[in-house]
């Protein structure tokens, strides 16, 4: 399959498109992992961050490194990405989840 995508080069299109999907991917992962975790979400994505930028320098094949890269920094900038979303959830955009509040009603 690479090697169709080098031959018709469609491989930095494919990264584009690959790119966009991961993205989108972790726009839900911040919101459901603040949601049900808190900003101890934090520590996840920076543990798959540096997993994928461990894997990005360790592979060879330019595609699959790009892809990891892209997975690595979108996972560092969710990192900053939970800070926002706790603070957007305070001013009331997005719901808290009722079962961290604690029982004087501060969320953790």
């Amino acid at each position: 399959m690479l090697e169709m995508l080098a031959e018709y080069r469609l491989e930095g299109l494919v990264i584009g498109l690959c790119t966009f999907l991961i993205i989108g991917l972790y726009h839900p992962l911040v919101i459901k992992g603040e949601y049900y975790f808190g900003e101890k979400v934090k520590w996840w994505f920076l543990v798959a961050g540096i997993i994928f930028l461990i894997g990005s320098i360790a592979v060879e094949n330019t595609f699959t490194s790009a892809l990891l890269g892209v997975a690595s920094f979108s996972s560092f900038w969710s990192i900053k990405e939970v800070s926002e979303q706790v603070e957007r959830v305070r001013k009331g955009w997005f719901p808290s989840n009722p079962a961290r509040q604690s029982k004087s009603g501060n969320k953790e």
